[in-house]
C-alpha cells in the first residue's frame, strides 16, 4: 500500500509502508503500558489519526516518523492510564490485566475481523507475564511508563524525559523505583518445564477432588483473585491462603456443569488452564509459580476480556 487515503489525497506516498511498519511496535508498546489490548489497539488507532491529521509538510518536518508515533502513542497511554485509575475505582471486583493466548507471537485481532494484520502481533515475553503485568498495576503511571520505555524498549532517559515531561533524572528515579517494586514482589522464576508441571498436577488435582493434593500445590500464603468485571460470575474478594484456595477449589470441580472441560493453554507465555464450556472459553486462569508451589491464581472471567481466546 503506497497511497494517501482520505478526499483528494491519492497521490504516491512512499513512506506509509514505514509508517505502518511501526505498528507492531507500537501495539507492543501500548499493551505493556496499559495492561489491555484493545485499549492498546485504540492508542494506536488515536496516534496514527493524529499522524494523519497534518499535512504533507508537517509529516515531512518530522525527523524521526518512527520516534513521533513512539512519542505520541505513550503520551496517549500515559494520559489513559491516569484516567483508568478513576475508572477502575467503579469497577466490579477485582481488575486482572487482560490475558493472551499464549502462542510464541499472537496475532491480535477485533472480533468480527475477516483477517489479522500481521503488524499486530503481540510479542511474548517475561514483560508481558501475568505477574509482570500486575505488578505494573501498582505503580503510577509516570513509573510505569518511564520503566517499560527505559528498561523493555530500550529508550534513552532523555527520550523518556520528553514524553513524560520530566527531566531525565527525574524518570532516572522513576525507573529505579519501578524496578525495586518488580524486585520486592516477583520471587525468582522457576524454570518453563518446572512450572508446566506444577500447573498439570494442579489440574489432575482438582478434578480428582484431592484436597490434600491441591494444598501441597499451594503456597500456605498463596492469593486467588478473581476478575468478572460485574459480567459474570466469580468472587469479588481475593481468597487468601493455600488451605482456603484448595477448598474453593474442590467446591467449584464438586459445582462444574458436564460441558465444561479444563485445558492446558498458555497464558501470556506461561503455563495456565482455561474453562472451556461447549466449545467457548469462559475463565482463564493464569499463575504464579515459585518452585514447586503456587503463589497467585489469577482468574479472569470477564467476558470482555476473552474476546479474542479461541478454543484451538
Amino acid at each position: 500500500m503506497t497511497t494517501r487515503s482520505g478526499p483528494g489525497q491519492d497521490r504516491p506516498d512512499p513512506g506509509l509502508d514505514a509508517i505502518m511498519s511501526e505498528r507492531r511496535q507500537l501495539i507492543n508498546l501500548a499493551y505493556r503500558l496499559l495492561g489491555s489490548l484493545a485499549e492498546a489497539e485504540d492508542a494506536v488507532q488515536e496516534t496514527y489519526t493524529r499522524w494523519y491529521a497534518m499535512s504533507q509538510q508537517q509529516q515531512a518536518a518530522v525527523d524521526s516518523p518512527g520516534a513521533w508515533l513512539t512519542t505520541v502513542s505513550s503520551r496517549i497511554c500515559l494520559n489513559q492510564l491516569s484516567s483508568a485509575r478513576v475508572r477502575r475505582e467503579t469497577y466490579v471486583g477485582e481488575w486482572i490485566p487482560e490475558p493472551l493466548p499464549g502462542h510464541t507471537e499472537w496475532i491480535s485481532a477485533r472480533p468480527g475481523d475477516a483477517t489479522a494484520d500481521p503488524a499486530d502481533r503481540v510479542t511474548l515475553d517475561e514483560s508481558v507475564g501475568m505477574a509482570f503485568l500486575v505488578v505494573l498495576e501498582s505503580m503510577t503511571p509516570a513509573e510505569r511508563v518511564a520503566f517499560i520505555l527505559h528498561d523493555v524498549f530500550c529508550h534513552s532517559f532523555a527520550e523518556v524525559a520528553q514524553i513524560v515531561g520530566r527531566t531525565p533524572a527525574a524518570c532516572r528515579q522513576l525507573a529505579y523505583s519501578a524496578r525495586r517494586r518488580l524486585r520486592q514482589s516477583q520471587a525468582p522464576a522457576s524454570p518453563a518445564a518446572q512450572r508446566a508441571r506444577v500447573v498439570r498436577d494442579f489440574k489432575q488435582a482438582w478434578e480428582a477432588k484431592d484436597i490434600d493434593a491441591l494444598i501441597g500445590l499451594l503456597d500456605p500464603d498463596a492469593t486467588a483473585i478473581g476478575d468478572g468485571g460485574g459480567l459474570a460470575i466469580t468472587f469479588l474478594h481475593p481468597i487468601e491462603g493455600g488451605e482456603q484456595i484448595a477448598h474453593a477449589w474442590v467446591e467449584l470441580a464438586r459445582r462444574r456443569p458436564g460441558n465444561v472441560r479444563f485445558l492446558e493453554r498458555a497464558v501470556n507465555g506461561q503455563p495456565g488452564l482455561v474453562a472451556q464450556q461447549d466449545g467457548v472459553i469462559v475463565t482463564v486462569f493464569a499463575f504464579d509459580i515459585a518452585g514447586d508451589r503456587i503463589k497467585r491464581i489469577w482468574v479472569v472471567r470477564n467476558p470482555e476480556k476473552l474476546r479474542r481466546w479461541s478454543t484451538g
